[in-house]
């Protein structure tokens, strides 16, 4: 018989096992459960992510129509692609072909505009001209607005000054031909050679056709029409020079200081000193001249006070003064003036103003204009010559008067840059 000891220890551990399996089985129900619940949260979670995503999807668009560094902001605008081959022959070609269209466009765009270009031109080169003098009265103690102001009242009133000397003695020289134009019609009918020619050629019968033609009157009419159109044409680009000449001689600095800003900055200095010499010379030229064109003047009017022709002495001497800026040519012009006007008070008056002029054309061409000059423009004579001709050549007057400081301002330019990188290399 089995005691009742061995029995229970039997038992006890099977209840044991059982109650541990179904443990097991509810703790794996419970992960089960716990599994189920985590996927559904995860399956929750990635909708609410994908219509987040879907949100932040429709607002990223509406940014990119807006900005384009928020379709990429991290690379903005993209990275630049790798250079066009240059050795590509249409590629060469293409671009050729557009840059020869590029200058012949402004080629044409500044023969358009060459008229306005030489009224800048001449405005610019009268303001650098007239530098010298405002800085002048600045180390008096004015103000650079007041000494342009005062500068350019100066300038004003001898433009009014020459006006009012030289138009009266236009008009008493075209009376005086009116005038004596009977008398000289009977000194030719009277002439013997005269009459036989017309006798042979008919041109008294001639001139009197034309004269009685219908058309001439028309002829004239239009003839005037132009002239007040070239004399229209000159008060407008006397009086556009005169306002331009102002706005750049009051804002030369600030327009030096933005022309030198472009330079890069280790280059700056060296530029900016080079363009205040320039300057300085083309200021130094313009002074320079006006003295030898004044000297000119004065020595004219001395000369015509002594001969006697003391009623047009003044108007004259303003004439030669204003010639005698014309290189070359200039002081020649104003000789010839003052010797056809000198011819209407006798023969003998207009044979000394010839040889007064020739013999003062050498004393200014050798003594006068070389001290003065000499200081302001250091350059050959070979060199004045050729950049006058030159200078007329493409501009005319204009380009004669600013031939002689163009020539200096290269002449500086090359011995200060082009020289300098010779001797060094």
């Amino acid at each position: 018989m089995t005691p009742s000891g061995d029995d229970t220890s039997t038992a006890t551990p099977d209840k044991d096992l059982a109650d541990a399996t179904r443990e097991a089985k509810s703790a794996a129900a419970e992960a089960q459960a716990a599994a189920d619940k985590s996927e559904q949260s995860a399956t929750e979670a990635a909708d609410e992510a994908a219509a987040a995503a879907h949100a932040d999807d429709d607002d990223t668009n509406f940014a990119d129509e807006l900005l384009i560094e928020e379709r990429h902001p991290s690379v903005g605008m993209g990275t630049p692609g790798p250079p066009l081959r240059r050795g590509n022959p249409f590629t060469f070609g293409f671009f050729a072909a557009l840059g020869v269209l590029v200058a012949l466009g402004l080629w044409n765009a500044a023969g358009q505009a060459r008229s306005v270009l030489i009224l800048l031109l001449v405005s610019m080169f009268i303001a650098v001209g007239l530098n010298p003098l405002v800085e002048w009265f600045m180390r008096r103690g004015l103000k650079r607005g007041l000494s342009v102001g005062v500068v350019f009242l100066l300038m004003i009133l001898a433009v009014a000054g020459v006006a009012v000397a030289i138009v009266p003695v236009v008009s008493d020289q075209i009376n005086s031909l009116i005038k004596n134009a009977p008398e000289w019609l009977d000194l030719l009918n009277k002439s013997k050679t005269l009459n036989e020619l017309d006798d042979k050629y008919h041109f008294i019968q001639k001139a009197q056709e034309y004269v009685q033609d219908p058309a001439l009157a028309q002829r004239a009419f239009g003839g005037i029409l132009g002239v007040g159109k070239v004399v229209a044409g000159a008060l407008f680009n006397t009086f556009t020079i005169l306002v331009l000449t102002l706005y750049f001689l009051a804002s030369l600095p600030s327009v030096k200081r933005a022309a030198y800003s472009l330079v890069p900055s280790t280059r700056r200095t060296r530029v900016s000193i080079l363009g205040d010499e320039v300057l300085g010379r083309v200021g130094g030229y313009v002074s320079g001249q006006f003295l030898v064109a004044l000297t000119a003047g004065v020595m004219m009017f001395i000369f015509l006070e002594i001969i006697g022709l003391r009623e047009y002495a003044v108007a004259l001497a303003i004439v030669v003064m204003f010639c005698d800026f014309i290189p070359m040519v200039g002081g020649l012009i104003g000789v010839v003036v003052v010797a056809l006007i000198g011819f209407t008070g006798g023969l003998g008056i207009g044979i000394a103003c010839l040889i007064y002029g020739v013999i003062y054309q050498q004393v200014e061409n050798y003594f006068v204009a070389p001290r003065i000059m000499r200081r302001a423009v250091d350059i050959p004579g070979a060199v004045t010559v050729i950049a006058a001709l030159l200078g007329g050549a493409l501009l005319g007057v204009v380009g004669a008067l600013l031939a002689i400081p163009s020539a200096a301002a290269i002449l500086l330019i090359i011995r200060e840059v082009w020289v300098r990188k010779a001797d060094a290399s």
